[in-house]
């Protein structure tokens, strides 16, 4: 599925009472949406409390809501496809407006209006089209097959190519370096 198709199949396994795999969720994500004011798409796939993880019951830990950041000692896992940046869009990249999830962080001044830093070490790759990494002074240009880990810094994503970018991101809650 491409990320103009939009919903995501997820396909979540257990184990019964008996210890047999079975699939306990096959279907379309519960956890799509769109954040008031953006125009990316977010799919939260899965969502731990804490590692090493609960493998038991039978709820659906990506069927609820939560910020961007994972649960303290947690791990967050989302797909987020990334529609191309309008003229308009690239033209206010100089407003200031970053965003931390815990006000113990600290950074540069932001240089773009969806600067934001979190407290978690990410994994992050790029399933198909290209997008920018902003970095405090720096941009990186990341394609389809790239892998990214990402270590708690301000960056903001900008997608300058023609289609949608998506991206699979896993967050893991982390020390503040």
């Amino acid at each position: 599925m491409s990320a103009s198709d939009g919903d995501l199949r997820r396909v979540v396994t257990a184990l019964d009472i008996e210890g047999k795999a079975v699939c306990l969720f096959d279907g379309p994500n519960p956890g799509r949406f769109s954040r008031p004011g953006k125009k990316n798409v977010q799919n939260l796939l899965w969502v731990l409390d804490r590692v090493p993880a609960p493998n038991n019951g039978t709820s659906d830990r990506g069927d609820q809501k939560i910020g961007i950041s994972p649960p303290g000692g947690g791990v967050v896992f989302r797909v987020i496809d990334y529609p191309p940046t309008s003229n308009e869009e690239a033209a206010s990249s100089n407003q200031s407006s970053i965003r931390h999830d815990t006000p113990e962080i600290r950074g540069l001044p932001p240089r773009h209006p969806q600067m934001h830093r979190t407290r978690t070490v990410d994994f992050v790759i790029v399933l198909e089209g290209e997008i920018t990494m902003l970095l405090d002074d720096s941009e990186v240009h990341l394609k389809a097959g790239d892998v990214l880990v990402q270590q708690c810094t301000n960056h903001a994503w900008v997608n300058k190519g023609p289609d949608v970018c998506r991206l699979a991101i896993v967050l893991i809650d982390a020390e503040i370096p």
